[in-house]
Formats: structure tokens, sequence, C-alpha cells
């Protein structure tokens, strides 16, 4: 199955729709075929009793998600101002600005990482076993990380049942 982000609904199995303050639409689908008009699209396996998550999370200028998971796969676009991404996989940290997206794999470990100087947000719909639904996905590698001050802010914006 594809999971994609996409300005355009599709003849999707399953869908969440969103719109931004400045009228843009976003559209992440669960088809069996890449759209053309995906701005991004990654092959996921997912189970019967899903749910999809739509959440924005929010980060101080400087705000660190350290070294995490999550338990499901997601596709984040970013909102406004930037943010680092290391995925601890050889490649040097990507920075997304305002507009630009990407996928994160089930249990892919990432370190993310604010602007210095703006605020930074991002919208993403993750897709998780069902007993995730209403509780917080995030389960830092390191468990000192825990610990340490949490500046970004997660808010859950609609789960939907696949």
């Amino acid at each position: 199955m594809i999971f994609a982000l996409s300005p355009s609904t599709h003849d999707a199995k399953h869908r969440v729709e969103h719109e931004l303050d400045d009228g843009t639409r976003l559209v992440w689908e669960l088809l069996d075929d890449e759209p053309p008009d995906a701005q991004v699209a990654a092959e996921v396996d997912i189970q019967t009793g899903w749910i999809a998550r739509l959440d924005r999370v929010d980060f101080p200028p400087g705000g660190i998600a350290y070294r995490h998971v999550h338990p499901g796969p997601g596709i984040r676009r970013i909102l406004h101002g930037e943010l680092t991404v290391d995925r601890d996989d050889g490649e040097p940290p990507c920075p997304y600005r305002a507009g630009e997206a990407w996928f994160e794999g089930a249990d892919d470990p990432v370190l993310a990482t604010a602007s210095a100087t703006q605020d930074t947000a991002f919208v993403r719909v993750l897709l998780l076993p069902a007993e995730w639904a209403g509780r917080r996905t995030i389960r830092y590698l390191d468990p000192a990380d825990e610990d340490k001050p949490r500046l970004q802010r997660a808010a859950i914006l609609r789960e939907v049942p696949l």
C-alpha cells in the first residue's frame, strides 16, 4: 500500500484532509499506486484496526526532539520555521523548511532540531496501531532524555479508523 501526501484527492482507500490557514489543502491517502502529484509517497504495511492520526507539533526557537522513534510510519509537512532531521543513517542531517515534507518509517530513529531563531511547526499523519489512540507516541532512545525539558508541544487534531 502507498501512503502519500498530495494537494488533491484520488481514488483512496483511506484519506485524511487538512486545510491550512492560507487555504492550502493537504491530503494524506492510502492508495494502490503513487499519485502523480504526490509531494511525498512511501510504501507502508499497516494492519486491520489501525488509526490515522493528524496532529501538529510546535517547537520554540532551539527546541529539540531528542533521538526518538514512533510506533507507526508518518508523513510530516513543515508549516513555518525550519527543522533539521538527523536520521542516524550515515547521511548528513536534512533541513526542512516551510512547505517541505518527509516520510519517517515506524521505529526509524530521528533527532529533530528546530531553528535557533524562529518558531517552527509541522503537521503530520501517523498510521498507528489502535492501542495508541489518544496516547503520546514519542519514545526516546536514551532513557536520560525522558528527564530533559521537552519544549515541543504536540496536539492531536483528529484520529480516524483505517
